[in-house]
């Protein structure tokens, strides 16, 4: 991944309480690191020698949408034009799962146009990036 010509954003559906977000960013996040370990730094130590693990090497801006904006991004990037980039999405169905082999087997029972999505991250190419999200407002 050349740093400089990728992005890589979280969409998040502005409507779910605090602790949702919190929950669905972390998850989004986790997921991204284990799929793209390319882009999390190495072990850094302060100046008293202590050891800190490494973080993303770049900023992951953090945007607000609509639930139903959400949806018709996610089905966007079905879209062959889109499939090189990474997606990781986090749906209704996955949070209210106790484990996730309750998630994968819920999953195969759940047709795509079922799934409410509570956030997305979306990383690849700066331009296809920019093409589905820039005009998305931070959230704050």
């Amino acid at each position: 991944m050349s740093l400089e010509n990728e992005k890589c954003v979280i969409v998040m559906d502005e409507g779910l309480p605090l602790g949702l977000i919190a929950n669905t960013a972390a998850i989004l996040g986790i997921t991204l690191g284990k799929t793209l370990p390319e882009v999390v730094g190495a072990a850094v130590e302060d100046a008293s020698g202590q050891s800190h693990l490494g973080i993303i090497e770049f900023p992951v801006p953090i945007l607000r949408s609509t639930s139903e904006a959400i949806k018709v991004l996610r089905e966007r990037l079905y879209l062959l034009e889109f499939q090189e980039l990474t997606v990781v999405d986090f749906s209704d169905l996955a949070q209210s799962c106790k484990t996730y082999t309750e998630f994968a087997e819920r999953m195969t029972q759940a047709p795509e146009n079922s799934l409410n999505y509570l956030g997305l991250a979306i990383c690849g190419a700066k331009k296809k990036v920019n093409q589905l999200t820039g005009s998305m407002p931070l959230l704050r």
